[in-house]
C-alpha cells in the first residue's frame, strides 16, 4: 500500500512533530542515564506515546552499565523480542525487567 500523498504543509507539520518527539525521548534517556529517573518511574509512563513507542533495547541501553552486548543478553534471558516497544511489554515482562535491572 502506497503512503498517502501529503501537502507541503502537512509534511512540514509531521516532520516538526517527529522532531519534537525525538527531542523529548532524548531528554528522557539522558535523565535515565544520569539517574534522575528510575527505571520503574520510566516504565510507569508507558501510556505516554513518547515513552511507549520507545524500543526496549534503547531503554535498557540508556541505563548506566548497559551496552549493546549486555542489553541483548538481558533481553534474550527475559524472552523479550529485539524490536519490542515499551508499550508492547506485558505486565509480567515489565516486572521481570525491573527485577533484573535492580540486581
Amino acid at each position: 500500500m502506497a503512503a498517502p500523498t501529503m501537502t507541503p504543509e502537512q509534511r512540514a507539520a509531521a516532520l516538526e512533530k517527529a522532531r519534537e518527539v525525538r527531542a523529548a525521548r532524548s531528554e528522557l534517556t539522558k535523565k535515565l542515564g544520569m539517574g534522575m529517573i528510575s527505571p520503574a518511574d520510566f516504565l510507569a509512563q508507558s501510556g505516554d506515546p513518547v515513552v511507549g513507542k520507545m524500543k526496549v533495547r534503547a531503554f535498557i541501553g540508556a541505563l548506566p552499565g548497559y551496552g549493546k552486548v549486555k542489553t541483548e543478553k538481558l533481553m534474550e534471558e527475559l524472552g523479550i523480542q529485539p524490536e519490542r516497544r515499551i508499550q508492547g511489554l506485558g505486565s509480567k515482562q515489565k516486572e521481570a525487567l525491573l527485577a533484573a535491572l535492580e540486581k
